[in-house]
């Protein structure tokens, strides 16, 4: 719900042209439910779902100012747009190439410390995510940020502690500063949006009257994106599944009598 916020709606109608572009084909996409235009929001935090969406700040020739990767809290938004202006006066100025590419990436590199306490506390990256990194990447990932901690956690099938892992601030700033002022069409989304799992999903509209998931139901929710791993299994010639459903389900919109039902609401 951020960009339809305020002050984020105005902020973006005063300073920006906006434009969105579907991901679903590229290499990069994720997978997520499908979400009803009338279904619910709920909380998350920044950098959730990074392989769902990925908001791209531009210059109007089309250089990556900035991009942000997954949902960010109205306010954070506010934060990172304000910041990718002040990167725009740095490319529409005179001077080199490689010096404004070298103080770009200054630039994303000192935006960090000037996050406040509540945007990172609003950035840790979801459990999931670092369950996957730590298990598929624990030697290769760069959202590490104390990897003894997290092989101690592994071995003794422990909490990964807090502050093992870089938060999503962070790791958005890294990877933006290794791509200084790239063309939108030669930017490296999947080195950029990859960490963590590809599915992220809520299960928003499947929560029932007492704000727990209905379980069957969301298994059986109909989905977007890629199933990266369904297409893993398919190549190495693995079963395709039970008749119960994977949950890829129809991609066909929830009626709103059934989305009534779903949340115990009897409908006539």
């Amino acid at each position: 719900m951020s960009l339809s916020s305020e002050p984020v709606i105005n902020y973006l109608k005063d300073n920006f042209v906006c434009g969105y572009k579907d991901i679903t084909n590229e290499p990069y996409c994720g997978m997520s439910g499908r979400h009803e235009v009338w279904g619910n929001a709920v909380n998350t935090t920044n950098g959730a779902g990074p392989h769902n969406i990925q908001i791209f700040v531009l210059n109007p020739d089309g250089t990556v100012l900035h991009c942000l990767p997954g949902y960010w809290s109205a306010e954070d938004l506010i934060t990172e747009l304000s910041f990718a202006q002040k990167v725009n006066s740095v490319y529409s100025a005179t001077g080199s190439t490689e010096a404004k590419k070298s103080q770009y990436a200054r630039m994303h590199l000192a935006h960090i410390k000037e996050h406040s306490p509540q945007m990172v506390a609003r950035s840790h990256m979801q459990g999931f995510d670092q369950m996957y990194e730590a298990r598929k990447r624990l030697n290769t990932t760069d959202t590490i940020a104390d990897l003894g901690a997290v092989k101690n956690a592994l071995a003794t099938n422990s909490r990964i502690p807090d502050g093992a892992f870089k938060t999503t601030d962070v790791i958005m700033h890294e990877r933006d500063a290794r791509q200084p002022f790239v063309p939108y069409n030669q930017f490296d989304v999947v080195a950029f949006s990859d960490y963590g799992k590809t599915k992220y999903d809520k299960n928003e509209d499947y929560h029932n009257v007492y704000g727990r998931v209905d379980m069957q139901a969301a298994r059986n929710a109909p989905e977007l994106g890629i199933n990266k791993e369904a297409q893993k299994n398919a190549a190495s010639g693995a079963a395709a599944g039970s008749g119960s459903g994977s949950g890829s389900g129809s991609g066909q919109p929830l009626s709103y009598r059934d989305y009534l039902r779903r949340h115990g609401i009897k409908a006539r």
